[in-house]
């Protein structure tokens, strides 16, 4: 499964990705640049990378979506191709509207940067499949604006066509609002789209995908994306 990394100015998360992805996990994986206007034509996977894309100037991933390649992206995800989108990624497809809903200032209205645990919401979905449905994750987050909010009929909706893929938890697993870092609306982590092929979360799963940094928990989302995919 080959893996396009895309970098837009303010980036400072693709190295991290393209490590997970190339050296950890052994997949064939390029980055391409955000003036790009088009990918290349063998990339099964985009990712769209954590970082400050353009500075979060006006808002977080507000000008990225602009970028020539968003274009390629959108087209890419109109024909079933898969994209994922790590925290500013996550923002990107949101403020493109390839994922439902918005990022706002976190609740505390600061710069968070600490590991959270997050748990499945659902096992269908590429990012879920493959992970234990009761066994909470402890994944690192590094955000401001990471609030995840939209109306109330759409997230009846996403809880309804369970597109929502991860929830903030307790160690336990437990959805509490101690455990909610952000104020994000019930808890919500990572959603995806209705035909399931763009997802995004706000944690950082590249940042837990060696045992050289003491936590594994995010290479199995990884994995279980590599796996559902393989199944397919």
């Amino acid at each position: 499964m080959k893996f396009g990394v895309v970098v837009f100015p303010g980036s400072n998360c693709d190295d991290d990705v393209v490590h997970v992805l190339g050296d950890v996990l052994g997949q064939p994986v390029v980055k391409m640049w955000h003036k790009d206007p088009h990918l290349p034509p063998d990339v099964d996977c985009v990712i769209l990378p954590g970082g400050f894309s353009y500075g979060d100037y006006v808002r977080a991933g507000a000008i990225a979506q602009f970028s020539p390649i968003m274009r390629a992206v959108k087209a890419f995800a109109a024909e079933g191709g898969l994209v994922f989108g790590i925290c500013n990624g996550f923002q990107i497809l949101c403020e493109a509207r390839l994922l439902p809903g918005i990022l706002l200032r976190n609740a505390n209205q600061q710069f968070i940067c600490e590991n959270v645990w997050i748990k499945p919401a659902t096992s269908r979905s590429l990012l879920t499949a493959g992970l234990p449905p009761d066994r909470a994750l402890q994944i690192p987050i590094a955000h401001a604006d990471g609030r995840y909010y939209a109306d109330e009929a759409t997230l009846d909706r996403l809880e309804t066509n369970e597109q929502v893929l991860f929830r903030y938890c307790s160690p336990s697993g437990e959805p509490t609002a101690a455990a909610n870092p952000n104020g994000s609306a019930r808890h919500i982590a990572g959603i995806c789209n209705e035909r399931r092929n763009v997802m995004g979360m706000m944690p950082h799963p590249e940042r837990a995908a060696e045992e050289v940094l003491g936590n594994t928990d995010g290479r199995l989302i990884f994995e279980s994306l590599l796996s559902a995919v393989a199944v397919v």
